[in-house]
């Protein structure tokens, strides 16, 4: 049976254990050294701000190794680099790898379905363009505090097509190069259509970017001529509130609202919309839904314990928002309260003080 037909119970406990199962493999001396030799090779920092849709897994797209492209998640993509928390923790990246001699690559996403409208971005209303436009607005911020010439941070606006996992690279011109209409054998001329694409990207953050589009040209060449309807429809189950969800690469299983934006009550009451939809529509069984808080830390001690109490903050505080919401949707709800242990991506569960 799919897992998203399973009874709550049995998904739950399904989903702690792909934790589990991708802490060991994260930690393992096999991926170790595979980030390691990828960082060795390709030290450009790749940040990636994106829509909480499950759908949107970019190292899958890409077949890039975890750990390497740092995640942004919230409602539709939809992002404001002048939000206070957001702004800090995406200065620190920048400035982190300044300081080790890297630029910075700032992916800028949105998502849209080419074969039905509605298996869009449900933060636009499945409204392509209008999703485009707020990336594009993402950019210009970006450009405004990291600096116009894109010397050490390069803001570039990418679209992901869900049908088919394809990236749509947008240039400085308008121009855009859709990895879905190439084949593999287009490989080896990449470089110089992202150069005439992407004039002012430094040669080293260009470098840097050429594994990513070649991986997405052999996923989606990969994917052709396969049966995906079920990854494509909405079934997502699980709401998560926070940060440290890398685990969750399976499709149209979570709704991810990142702690960045200061009224957090509106994404997680669409997320809350999408998963009472699911259930009338009869996509997911109603016998529940999950709703997991996650905060990540560093280290044991006081660094930990803020982690909890800021994991149990959220845990209440959307649970709150859902009850006032949909309340019909909230008495369906399971909650868990984690911390995510970084160095090993390994999920802890608390319990409310």
């Amino acid at each position: 049976m799919p897992l998203h037909d399973r009874p709550i119970g049995e998904r739950i406990e399904a989903l702690l254990a792909l934790s589990r199962e991708h802490a060991d493999t994260f930690c393992s001396p096999s991926a170790w050294l595979a980030r390691e030799r990828y960082l060795a090779n390709h030290p450009t920092r790749i940040l990636a701000m994106k829509c909480m849709d499950g759908r949107i897994h970019l190292p899958h797209a890409t077949r890039t190794p975890l750990g390497i492209i740092t995640p942004f998640r919230n409602l539709g993509g939809i992002f404001h680099l002048g939000w206070p928390y957001l702004g800090e923790m995406l200065t620190d990246a920048v400035n982190d790898a300044v300081r080790a001699g890297s630029g910075v690559l700032l992916i800028i996403s949105y998502h849209f379905s080419r074969g039905e409208r509605t298996r869009g971005c449900a933060g636009f209303a499945c409204d392509a363009g209008a999703a485009l436009a707020h990336a594009h607005q993402i950019r210009r911020q970006a450009e405004r505090i990291f600096g116009r010439d894109h010397r050490h941070v390069y803001p570039l606006v990418c679209g992901f097509e869900t049908d088919t996992d394809a990236l749509i690279v947008h240039g400085d011109d308008g121009a855009t190069l859709d990895l879905s209409g190439l084949t593999p054998a287009a490989e080896g001329d990449l470089e110089r259509r992202l150069a005439g694409l992407c004039p002012a990207m430094p040669a080293d953050i260009r470098r840097d970017l050429l594994p990513l589009l070649k991986g997405n040209l052999q996923h989606v060449d990969a994917l052709r001529g396969t049966a995906r309807e079920l990854d494509i429809e909405h079934r997502e189950w699980v709401i998560c509130v926070g940060r440290g969800f890398d685990f969750l690469h399976l499709p149209n299983t979570a709704l991810i609202v990142g702690p960045y934006s200061p009224d957090l009550s509106e994404p997680i009451g669409t997320a809350a919309a999408i998963i009472e939809a699911n259930m009338q529509a009869g996509r997911i069984p109603d016998d529940g839904f999950l709703l997991l808080a996650s905060t990540p830390y560093e280290t044991v001690g006081v660094d930990r314990a803020r982690a909890e109490l800021k994991s149990c903050f959220l845990a209440e505080f959307a649970a709150q928002v859902i009850a006032r919401e949909h309340p019909g949707l909230a008495h369906r709800m399971t909650s868990r309260t984690a911390v995510v242990h970084w160095p090993s991506r390994r999920l802890e569960l608390v319990e409310h003080a």
